[in-house]
């Protein structure tokens, strides 16, 4: 039987998700044996998202003009894209931004007025991604086949949401134990 291509991506929010998918402790090497990590932040140092992904955890929101570039990459190589945790479902914290209109005010504040020595806008271009206007959630952007909240989602949620994928099922995302936010 062939591997499972997986994936994990980090987008806009804090790694805590991807810290509670490492608390799966040792039911991570029941999963090695089934899937082949393709792409992650974790353990992963490649560059380029790969082709023909079939399961990929994106947490995070879509901050900047680099989010955005990969969550299109992303869904247009997955064929299971899954809202991983409180920010890609919602934008959560980081869209907390949204609330000083646009991108200059927010570059301001937290650069200039709230700076200590060498205030200065990150303007490099090619090495600063730009900011978007607005923080947004996952499936305002791309489609997303499923979504996996909490802040971040506790192993037991998370290995619930992936064990029935590796069998070719879908997992049951009812009840509060696995649709619970916060």
């Amino acid at each position: 039987m062939d591997k499972i291509k997986f994936a994990t991506v980090w987008l806009a929010g804090c790694s805590g998700c991807h810290m509670s998918f490492l608390d799966l402790d040792e039911w991570l090497i029941d999963l090695a044996e089934k899937v082949d990590v393709v792409y992650s932040p974790v353990g992963c140092d490649l560059k380029e998202y790969p082709e023909n992904v079939d399961v990929c955890l994106v947490e995070g929101a879509i901050a900047n003009e680099e989010n955005l570039e990969l969550i299109h990459q992303v869904r247009a190589k997955t064929k299971l894209l899954i809202s991983f945790g409180d920010c890609a479902v919602t934008a959560n914290v980081p869209a907390m931004r949204n609330m000083i209109k646009g991108t200059d005010p927010v570059l301001k504040r937290c650069y200039l007025e709230l700076g200590d020595e060498n205030r200065q806008l990150p303007r490099f271009p090619g090495i600063v991604p730009e900011l978007l206007d607005r923080v947004i959630p996952v499936h305002e952007v791309v489609k997303v086949d499923m979504f996996l909240p909490g802040c971040p989602p506790s192993a037991d949620r998370i290995q619930a949401a992936i064990e029935p994928l590796l069998k070719g099922d879908k997992p049951v995302m009812e009840g509060r134990e696995m649709i619970k936010f916060g």
